[in-house]
């Protein structure tokens, strides 16, 4: 009982926090929703295993990892067949933000994941190679062309609205 009502603390104050990374991520509040609940779900069933204080990265490390799956997975993936009808709930990103978020989503999706992880979630570079499971050279490489990719993205305005 015990297990349930510390996990459901957890759940309560860190699900928002969940799914701002996932949107960082995915760029789709429903596909961010979707993420942040798959990996609440992924860590409920070992949370007799997790530590308290390294519940946060434990769940951060879920929601990277599925977006990275997600995307690995194209075939497999839905296609909606409707339009939705409006968009999510806001949750971190601002409307002076919006052409940042635009350009970080014209970044692949395991170089956007190095730069949330390092900038968002202000990670070592060794603590995004644990996250990822990859190497801290790896780690490194992704973050120079994640940045560049960012960078030229970032400079090229999506359309005249979003100049002003």
């Amino acid at each position: 009982m015990r297990r349930d009502e510390e996990f459901s603390e957890f759940f309560t104050n860190r699900f928002d926090w969940a799914r701002r990374t996932a949107y960082a991520l995915c760029g789709d509040w429903s596909e961010a929703e979707e993420l942040a609940q798959n990996a609440f779900v992924k860590a409920y069933a070992k949370w007799s295993s997790v530590r308290w204080e390294s519940a946060d990265a434990y769940v951060r490390t879920i929601v990277t990892r599925l977006f990275l799956d997600s995307r690995r997975r194209v075939r497999g993936r839905e296609h909606p067949v409707a339009d939705v009808p409006e968009r999510g709930v806001g949750g971190g990103f601002g409307e002076h933000d919006s052409h940042l978020h635009e350009a970080l989503q014209r970044v692949p999706p395991k170089q956007r994941a190095v730069l949330v992880l390092r900038y968002v979630h202000d990670l070592s570079i060794e603590q995004t190679a644990a996250e990822l499971g990859c190497s801290e050279g790896n780690v490194k490489s992704q973050t120079a062309r994640g940045l560049a990719t960012l960078r030229e993205a970032y400079g090229s305005p999506v359309d005249s609205e979003s100049v002003r």
